[in-house]
């Protein structure tokens, strides 16, 4: 089986250098396929601890480590995803998707590991992500294998160990559970102004400058995981989101500050109280209006965004 990462298809050298190159790549797609750079961090850890309980010989008989290295993770993620399933149904609140800043960005301006970042493009914004969770774990593989990574469904099949129709059919089932957009996106710029007049909205607590800026049907979705406070169901409606981000600064106990940062690829705030970073905000938005907010919480998915 041929990747991407090994051009030509010539035989790689199974050495710790090239096998180790692959690691970007791996915590690319685990990301993409669980939502949690943490659970991600593990299914790599996981597939590098089985290459390496092999023998040389072992590895010297496969032909394209890299293909064996997808091959695994991807299956150590499908697992992961089903198990995920009923975990989440246990889960306190809404469970949303852990938030990634721009690696520029991380506590000391870089991951511990370079080989650990993500690439931050369209398919890992929030609004993406969280339709990725509406996906069965079959559907999601074979759509992000295939419709992101670029695999032929005669790969992603020989990872997944289905058939290439099956796989076919799993990635069209998928599309159809992505939304069509009824208005084209805004350009980059006029995202960040949006999310900038946001922000200066909720700092002098301007509940119809909020508003404004609402799309009437908007959503606001926060995810405290029981460690922390937080809605524990959707505020629906422009109008009760902007009353409600009111009362949420108007009751703070310190004080609040508001720092526009990058959120997986896309404009987002940071609300800091008394210098910790408390929650990261993600938005949704179509045309000159946000659609949904996503308030992710839980400290345990803040380990990007923490200092010192």
């Amino acid at each position: 089986m041929s990747t991407q990462a090994e051009p030509g298809g010539g035989r790689p050298d199974p050495g710790l250098s090239t096998v180790m190159s692959e690691r970007r790549r791996l915590i690319n797609l685990a990301y993409r396929l669980l939502g949690s750079l943490a659970e991600a961090e593990d299914a790599v850890q996981e597939t590098y601890a089985r290459w390496y309980a092999m023998s040389r010989q072992q590895q010297d008989a496969i032909a394209s480590p890299g293909g064996w290295l997808t091959t695994v993770t991807s299956r150590i993620c499908l697992d992961l995803l089903g198990s995920a399933r009923a975990r989440r149904e246990r889960y306190v609140g809404e469970w949303i998707p852990e938030p990634l800043p721009e690696p520029a960005e991380w506590p000391g301006g870089t991951t511990a590991d370079p080989a650990d970042r993500v690439t931050l493009d369209e398919s890992v914004s929030m609004a993406f992500l969280v339709v990725l969770e509406s996906m069965t774990p079959a559907e999601r593989v074979a759509f992000i294998l295939h419709d992101v990574f670029r695999y032929s469904f005669a790969e992603v099949a020989e990872i997944t160990g289905r058939t290439p129709a099956a796989c076919r059919q799993l990635a069209s089932s998928a599309r159809r559970r992505i939304p069509a957009s009824p208005v084209p996106p805004a350009p980059a710029a006029r995202r960040s102004g949006i999310v900038r007049d946001f922000r200066q909205a909720w700092e002098a607590r301007d509940i119809g400058a909020l508003i404004g800026l609402l799309d009437p049907g908007a959503t606001m979705t926060a995810d405290g995981g029981g460690l922390v406070s937080a809605q524990l169901r959707p505020i629906e409606g422009a109008e009760q989101i902007g009353r409600y981000l009111v009362g949420l600064v108007s009751g703070a106990a310190g004080t609040v500050t508001f720092l526009e940062r990058t959120v997986n690829g896309q404009p987002g705030l940071v609300a800091q109280q008394d210098g910790v970073t408390v929650t990261v905000f993600a938005f949704g938005l179509a045309g000159d209006r946000i659609t949904h907010i996503w308030a992710v919480r839980n400290p345990r998915k803040l380990r990007p965004w923490t200092t010192g």
